[in-house]
């Protein structure tokens, strides 16, 4: 293990399977939900953004430019699905459960038990507000990936100063 990886703060996980990026570009447990950036079945050049709470699993699915989706009436919509789907495989079933506070009835979590017991509280439509800042991280996620292979550091991730002082 090198230095930089020995004195590294921010510790990074390895995904729990790979999974492909088509359908589900961009996926994210923070702020309190399962969070991220879903492709359009009908129209390549849409993309939705889609959340779900954890504890209250208030859902809420939109375009990018803030459209209401139209298939999340009532109950999580097949966006909504893809991104649980897309969880899992990123982050395991049991974190996604343990995030979102949902204890499927028949023990050992998937991702289709996880989505039915979360359906099955006939959660409430969230507000959109999350939107915009998750298509924003999504956004700059694809910046990164533009940039060519490099050891040096980039100025915008030097959050912290470094550890020695440099004569």
């Amino acid at each position: 293990m090198s230095d930089w990886e020995r004195s590294s703060t921010a510790r990074v996980t390895t995904p729990a399977r790979p999974r492909k990026l088509a359908k589900v570009p961009f996926v994210e447990l923070a702020d309190g939900r399962l969070q991220g950036v879903v492709s359009s079945g009908s129209d390549i050049g849409r993309v939705y953004v889609s959340s779900v709470a954890a504890a209250t699993y208030a859902f809420a699915c939109s375009t990018n430019n803030n459209r209401p989706c139209g298939g999340a009436r009532g109950s999580f919509c097949n966006h909504i699905r893809a991104l649980i789907n897309e969880a899992v495989l990123q982050y395991g079933a049991e974190r996604v459960a343990r995030y979102l506070k949902s204890e499927p009835a028949d023990g050992e979590p998937s991702a289709q038990t996880i989505a039915n017991d979360m359906s099955a509280a006939r959660p409430p439509q969230g507000d959109t507000k999350a939107a915009a800042p998750v298509f924003s991280r999504f956004l700059r996620h694809l910046a990164y990936l533009e940039l060519a292979p490099t050891t040096a550091p980039l100025p915008e991730m030097q959050w912290f100063p470094p550890t020695r002082a440099v004569a």
